[in-house]
Parts: C-alpha cells; structure tokens; sequence
C-alpha cells in the first residue's frame, strides 16, 4: 500500500510532464471599454485595452525620435525628474539594459520631465551618467504640453486623468513606476523600479513576451 501511495503521484507527474503544457500570459492594462458581440446566437463581452498614441519627441542624439522607431518587439518606459527616487529607477534600468543587451526586440526609454534649458545637453548628460547604449536606451524630453499628454491620456499615470481624459495637467507622474509596452503599443505591465525584485519580475515578464511573440500559437 504504502508503494501505491509514493507511486501515484510520481506517474501524475510524469503524465503532466509529458502530456500537459503550462501557459503564462502577461496582463493587460488601461482598459478602455467593453464591446458586445454575437457569436452563434449568443452575446459575448470583450474588453478593449488602450493603445498608446504615437509620440515623437527630442532625443539624446539630438533629434527627434518618433515611437514607431522603437520597432517591432517591446520597450520598458520610465519617467524621470531628477529626484532620488528616479535615479535609483534609471540604475536599476541597467540592470535591464544588461540583460538584453543583445536583444534587438528590447528598448528602453526615458523621459525627462525637466530638461532644462538646453534640453539636447541635458539629455546628452544623463546619457552619459547611466551608460545608455546607443539605439537600446533613449532618453527623450519634449514640450510641458506633449509630455503631460503622454503622462496623463496615453500611460495614464494620475489619477486625475481617468477622471477627465481630455484635459492636459501638469502633474507629474510617481517616477518610480516602470512600464511595459508591447509591439500592439499597450501596456503590459506595472513595476516599482525601486524594488530588486520587481526588477526580477520585470525581467521575467519580457521575457515571456518574447516567447509569446516566438511562438503564437
């Protein structure tokens, strides 16, 4: 009996291993609103998500840079204002860089809400301070206007913009948050760059994307 009972759950687990297949899917965010259609008599709900609006905004090689150079795969995007908290963020970013450094699918972005007047040279500064590699981690700024648009109607980072999504406000954003944004330009995911294991979870979570694009069926 005893044999019996040590022997089930070893052939459970082989069949599992063999037969089944485990399947990890990242969230969507920023949900927009909920489409009913009919499908073989019935009514059936889906959820329509936000995608991101295109953007084009100054970079550190001082021009403009439109989102849809970002290519075809993912970018993690941070928001920076010079403050403790952000620094930490954009050392934990290389981290990030680091690990996919060689993966052409992967980019990093970081926006500069206050660059200064001499954007470009900011810009170029702060390159220079994070060891941003060239066409992997962009750093951008652009005007007040066309960044709170991007805080506020597009990453949707306060609150007040759910409220009234048309507005434009002048809030910034919590800049320890890191996002994820797939190749359909919606967000995938939400981590705290302060915390080492957000990071790891961040790095998990790309990859799995990746694979998902490697393999969608």
């Amino acid at each position: 009996m005893l044999g019996l009972l040590l022997l089930v759950p070893v052939l459970a687990f082989l069949f599992l291993f063999h037969f089944g297949s485990n399947r990890y899917a990242l969230p969507t965010y920023l949900p927009d609103r909920v489409d009913s259609t009919q499908v073989g008599g019935r009514w059936q709900r889906d959820t329509v998500f936000h995608q991101l609006a295109p953007f084009r905004l100054l970079s550190s090689a001082g021009r403009a840079l439109s989102s849809a150079e970002l290519g075809q795969g993912l970018y993690i995007a941070q928001f920076y204002d010079n403050s403790p908290a952000s620094e930490r963020v954009a050392r934990a970013l290389l981290r990030v860089q680091e690990k996919f450094r060689h993966e052409s699918r992967v980019r990093l972005v970081t926006v500069v809400l206050q660059p200064g007047p001499q954007p470009a040279a900011t810009l170029e500064k702060l390159a220079a301070r994070y060891g941003t590699v060239a066409g992997k981690w962009w750093l951008l700024t652009g005007p007040p206007d066309t960044v709170s648009r991007l805080v506020n109607q597009e990453f949707r980072l306060t609150s007040d913009a759910k409220r009234l999504p048309g507005a434009v406000y002048t809030a910034n954003p919590p800049v320890e948050i890191l996002l994820l944004i797939d190749r359909d330009r919606r967000v995938r995911g939400r981590y705290d760059g302060r915390d080492g294991r957000e990071i790891d979870r961040l790095l998990t979570e790309v990859t799995v994307q990746l694979y998902d694009y490697e393999h969608p069926h």
